[in-house]
């Protein structure tokens, strides 16, 4: 069979707007339900002898990417910015407070928006709050995520004399064409440039994110970005798919639907820019990231210790995250909670002296045995129905039902099922979420939400 109608083929059937599984239950599935009075209970009861991983958002960029999915909003003028970095304070001082005793942070993800547009004087003084209520571990990996084009020498050092250790620059695609449909220009050698003043501030482990699915994008073209990116000696690449969501993002309807690829065309753009990945030795990790053979991730997979949270494919063991800013989410061993996604809400509960939760979910025994089907099958492709159930006091027989889809995948070349144990095969990789979906209790009810899974 010729392979474009063997992608058509398995698009048709196996396609679906289904989520990204960085959670279970899903963000979807969040709900009002859950308030402030809850977290302040779960906070409370943070074990102080275990770690904490900690994620602060900073929602603002200079220029709004029209394909960005992310909780951000334009901010040029220095104002906006000020307010945000003295309520974040204000929200660690109130996080604080709450917890059992002081907590050791053994992480410290900075995303966004764009985290260095709170300059470096602004970036030292959260820095400050953070290290002053909480104790930093001395080996913790503090990372941040960073936009080429509005990174700064002064900046650099500032991230250099906090304890930085890694960094994830965002990319998308080389190619000045799809660069100005999406409205995000940075030629290679500003990348480069930044590329190489962090590396000179010996921030060393540095993370690229690419995407594909966007406008006038090509097998050729996403191939000659991924080897651009690999010029620049990246640890990991995310190469995510562009997700078009314009009835939940309004920014997005400003690129040209026209110029979009079909869904054919999207599979054979992440198959081009993984072949060149794995021609240099780069190890795929999970559904859409790759590293080194050396990194961290890498040999969390090999060693079956990859974990899966909001904030992607981590090695992370950390028994709790927690979050700051707006839109921010916490795990807690309790369950989830989001903060209020708009700006002023968060910051009114914040000025209130209450903690800025919106919603979130607990989950309940079931929730936590199909969560666990779905990370160790999102993390290892590999997923053993029948030592998980058992890991949960369940019996695989209450999964016979969805056996039937699984074969149906098998006859489709998706997995091999032997018994319990299903293996996800090259050619149903870029399927993972349509194969995790199979264990998804919740999904009838808030697919509608959700991009398409390839």
């Amino acid at each position: 069979m010729d392979a474009t109608v063997r992608r058509e083929d398995l698009i048709a059937r196996w396609d679906g707007r289904i989520p990204r599984y960085t959670s279970y239950p899903t963000a979807v599935s969040f709900h009002a339900g859950v308030a402030a009075r809850d977290v302040e209970a779960w906070l409370g009861t943070l074990d102080p002898a275990l770690p904490v991983s900690l994620y602060i958002h900073v929602p603002f960029c200079r220029r709004m990417c029209w394909y960005c999915g992310c909780h951000t909003v334009v901010a040029n003028t220095a104002p906006p910015v000020e307010a945000y970095a003295r309520d974040l304070i204000a929200e660690a001082r109130l996080v604080a407070a709450l917890l059992p005793g002081r907590i050791r942070l053994a992480r410290i993800h900075w995303g966004g928006g764009t985290p260095s547009i709170l300059g470096p004087t602004l970036w030292r003084r959260v820095d400050e709050a953070i290290r002053r209520h909480f104790d930093v571990a001395a080996e913790a990996e503090i990372a941040v995520e960073l936009d080429p084009r509005t990174l700064t020498q002064p900046m650099v050092s500032a991230l250099a004399a906090t304890g930085v250790t890694r960094a994830s620059l965002g990319v998308q695609d080389f190619d000045a064409r799809v660069q100005q449909a999406v409205n995000r220009v940075q030629p290679y050698a500003m990348v480069a440039e930044a590329v190489s003043r962090l590396r000179g501030a010996r921030i060393e482990a540095l993370n690229l994110d690419l995407m594909y699915g966007l406008p006038h994008q090509d097998e050729l073209s996403v191939a000659r970005t991924a080897r651009a990116a690999l010029a620049l000696g990246p640890d990991r690449i995310a190469l995510f798919a562009y997700a078009h969501v314009p009835w939940m993002k309004r920014h997005q309807r400003l690129i040209d639907e026209a110029a979009l690829p079909d869904a054919v065309s999207r599979l054979a753009q992440f198959h081009a820019a993984g072949s060149v990945f794995a021609a240099e030795g780069y190890r795929a990790i999970g559904l859409d990231h790759f590293a080194r053979v050396d990194d961290p991730l890498a040999r969390a997979q090999a060693e079956g210790r990859l974990r899966r949270n909001f904030l992607g494919y981590t090695d992370d063991t950390a028994p709790a995250l927690v979050g700051l800013g707006a839109s921010a989410i916490s795990a807690l061993p309790q369950g989830y909670a989001q903060n209020a996604a708009a700006i002023p809400d968060w910051r009114d509960a914040v000025l209130a002296g209450r903690l800025p939760v919106a919603r979130g979910v607990v989950p309940d025994a079931e929730d936590r045995l199909r969560g666990a089907l779905i990370e160790r099958l999102m993390c290892d492709l590999v997923l053993d129905i029948a030592a998980v159930a058992r890991a949960h006091d369940a019996r695989p027989s209450r999964f016979a039902d969805v056996l039937p889809r699984l074969d149906a995948m098998a006859t489709d070349g998706l997995l091999v099922r032997e018994g319990w144990r299903i293996a996800v095969t090259p050619v149903g990789r870029p399927f993972l979420r349509s194969i995790a979906a199979v264990f998804d209790a919740r999904l009838e009810t808030t697919s509608g939400r959700h991009a398409r899974a390839v």
